[in-house]
């Protein structure tokens, strides 16, 4: 069970933890702005040169929930200690890559690395206030808001190599913090369950490749068979790495769907506004890059608000108004595009309250999420943010399957939000604490 911070030590150890968070998330996206200059320089062409994007989230998806468990195992802040440095060094493996190849390679290595840094930092943040689950989801706002515009203009003025030299300074120095600032916390002495974690890894690493291929359904269908035979085993191991009946609770289930439907949106508003606003209206990546930037940074300042209304109000009330609020967005995003609309204003108000939407989901579905039984045990709240990625990529793959009708595309939005709200009435409503 995870420990309550002693007093002096919770501002430093929030710190740390909303850095490590931020640093994992620009690292994410830093690259998908200077893509183009990037394949230029090794001669490789850009579909070809999204490898550098997939194979970071790739990695970094199908291992988080082992990534939990290793938390659990060997302390969370060894763990993100040494996440941080595996990271430092994929960073500055990029920024010398001789090859395309290797450049790749590296964006694996930092996949794999951040893929601690989620489930350790929500434990940590477990036992505190739902505001620091609201501080987490800012923090996730900023590095989405922050990776892309930052990459761009770093690769600008001093090319894209700078841009992992710089990340790879400010993550040294996070890693070297994170042995000071957060708390040793204990071990826990369970062994690891090899076939459930082989399964589970396999699984999600397929499910996860579903949306990036032509032939995704067959991945999905393999996925599917493989998380199938890891539900069967685990319930037959006496110490499996994630206990399915604990993930079957009701608490963590609409929290796990809740976050999904809203990463769906996320993911789809993400990528068919910019082609929309580069496409049909013919504006500037510049300018488009900055009307999208209202969305993330609505998140990051409405998600500390929520974090804070949900210490006084039922969480799953808030919850619940997000989804709605979603659902309410999404027709208005795609009733707006299939009527040809030309306002910027117009666009960049709509994913402002998107990106109220997210974070009254995001922040309240995390706080679920770790006060649920199943979010005691770090592989589960790993779970939790595979499933998150997840209905991101999800909902990429459905703009690819439905651009440009606006109506189907965000009318589908819509319909995964409502089923999540539909889902949010499942269970009790236990108390705050």
């Amino acid at each position: 069970m995870t420990a309550v911070l002693p007093t002096r030590l919770r501002l430093p150890a929030l710190g740390i933890s909303l850095t490590a968070t931020t640093l994992a998330t620009i690292a994410n996206n830093v690259v998908n702005v200077p893509l183009p200059e990037i394949t230029g320089d090794f001669g490789v062409p850009l579909p070809s040169g999204v490898l550098a994007v997939t194979a970071f989230v790739l990695v970094l998806a199908a291992t988080i929930p082992l990534a939990g468990w290793v938390g659990d195992r060997f302390g969370r802040r060894r763990v993100l200690t040494a996440a941080l440095t595996l990271m430092t060094a994929g960073l500055l493996g990029a920024a010398l890559a001789p090859t395309f190849a290797v450049l790749v390679a590296c964006r694996a290595v930092q996949g794999l690395a951040c893929a601690a840094v989620p489930a350790t930092v929500m434990g940590t943040l477990a036992n505190g206030r739902a505001g620091a689950m609201g501080a987490w989801a800012a923090a996730n706002g900023i590095g989405q808001a922050a990776g892309p515009p930052l990459g761009g203009l770093v690769s600008e003025l001093l090319g894209w190599r700078a841009i992992f030299w710089l990340l790879a300074a400010v993550t040294a120095l996070a890693a070297a913090g994170t042995g000071f600032l957060l708390p040793a916390g204990t071990p826990k002495r369970d062994p690891l369950h090899w076939p459930g974690a082989l399964l589970l890894t396999t699984g999600a690493a397929l499910v996860m490749l579903a949306p990036q291929i032509p032939a995704g359904w067959a991945a999905a269908v393999l996925g599917a068979v493989f998380l199938t035979v890891f539900v069967l085993v685990s319930n037959r191991s006496s110490h499996p790495l994630v206990a399915p009946k604990t993930l079957a609770e009701p608490r963590f289930l609409r929290s796990a769907f809740a976050v999904f439907a809203q990463m769906f949106c996320l993911g789809a508003v993400l990528v068919a506004v910019p082609l929309y606003v580069t496409g049909s209206l013919g504006y500037s990546t510049g300018l488009t890059g900055l009307i999208v930037f209202a969305l993330p940074a609505s998140l990051a300042v409405s998600a500390p608000l929520v974090g804070l209304l949900s210490d006084r109000t039922s969480p799953r009330r808030l919850l619940r108004a997000g989804l709605l609020a979603l659902a309410c967005v999404m027709v208005g995003v795609g009733a707006y595009l299939q009527a040809s609309g030309q306002s910027l204003v117009v666009l960049a108000m709509l994913g402002v309250l998107t990106g109220a939407g997210i974070a009254l989901v995001q922040t309240t579905s995390a706080t679920g999420a770790t006060r649920s039984p199943a979010g005691r045990a770090g592989a589960a709240l790993g779970l939790f943010n595979l499933v998150r990625f997840a209905g991101s990529a999800f909902g990429a793959a459905w703009v690819a399957a439905s651009y440009p009708d606006g109506v189907l595309l965000f009318g589908g939005c819509a319909v995964v939000a409502l089923c999540g709200l539909g889902l949010s009435f499942a269970g009790p409503d236990p108390a705050l604490r």
